[in-house]
This record gives structure tokens, sequence and C-alpha cells, in this order.
């Protein structure tokens, strides 16, 4: 419901809560669709956090790098986007991107174990936001959330 705005016209993926905006690059500058398709899904859980959707602490505000809320909020994009590519049947691989995420979220949840449960707690709930909306129309057809992915 209320879905951001997505764009295919950058050369980064990035979410803007205060546009609350989607920027992707052209899916055919990926490597791969299941690529495209990660990078989409961490995105979109990204935006479930805006004021008018769930909500999540610390999302609207401006966070530094490597500080707690970031690190959490990335974990839980992380997670959404893997719960969401199991959803339609897409294997996810951790890229070299993803790998220094990682190291940082394992020494994030060596100081503080409890954040991988609010992780994915959150990520849960920004998946179910997601999937909840079963049917989108297209036109004058009714598309399945996972219809075109991989096809």
């Amino acid at each position: 419901p209320s879905r951001p705005e997505i764009r295919h016209d950058s050369r980064k993926a990035s979410y803007s809560p205060l546009r609350d905006l989607i920027r992707m690059p052209p899916r055919v500058l990926f490597t791969s669709e299941a690529g495209y398709y990660e990078a989409i899904f961490h995105e979109l859980t990204h935006s479930t956090g805006h004021e008018t959707r769930l909500n999540r602490k610390g999302l609207m505000e401006i966070q530094a790098f490597g500080s707690d809320e970031y690190s959490q909020e990335e974990l839980v994009a992380e997670m959404g986007s893997a719960f969401l590519c199991g959803h339609c049947g897409i294997l996810k691989k951790t890229e070299d991107n993803s790998a220094a995420y990682l190291k940082h979220w394992l020494e994030k949840l060596n100081a503080d174990p409890s954040l991988l449960v609010r992780a994915g707690s959150q990520a849960q709930k920004a998946y179910d936001y997601i999937i909840d909306e079963k049917k989108e129309v297209i036109g004058n057809e009714v598309e399945a959330p996972c219809e075109g992915a991989l096809s």
C-alpha cells in the first residue's frame, strides 16, 4: 500500500526516505536477474520503514555509516531481501558488497546479540507488509507479486 516511486535512472540502487523514492540502475546493467531482484527487494524493504508505512525508528533521520541505527536498518533490508527472494524462488547469493556489510554486522552482533532478533522482527514485518499486497493491477491485468521474476 502507498508504495514508493521507483525510477530506473541511477548508477546505484538507493532509497530516499525524504523523497520516498527508490532509484535503481536499469535492469540491463545487472550481471543477473537475481542480482536485480536482490537489490530492488533490499530497497523496497528500506521503504517499508517510511513514516507512512511501518515507521521504523531512525529511518527518516540521517544516520552515520556504521552507527548502530544504520547497521540495524541495513541488516533489516538484507534480511527482508532474503525473505522476498525466498518467497519468489530466487536463490540469494552473498555479493562482494554484502560481504563488507556482513563483517560489520558480525562486529555489531558480537557487541549486541539482541540486534539480530530486533532486525529479524522488523524484516519479517517488512516482508509481511510487502507480501500482504497479494495482487497488483497493471492495466487491465492482475499480476501476482512474483510473476515475471526470473522469466
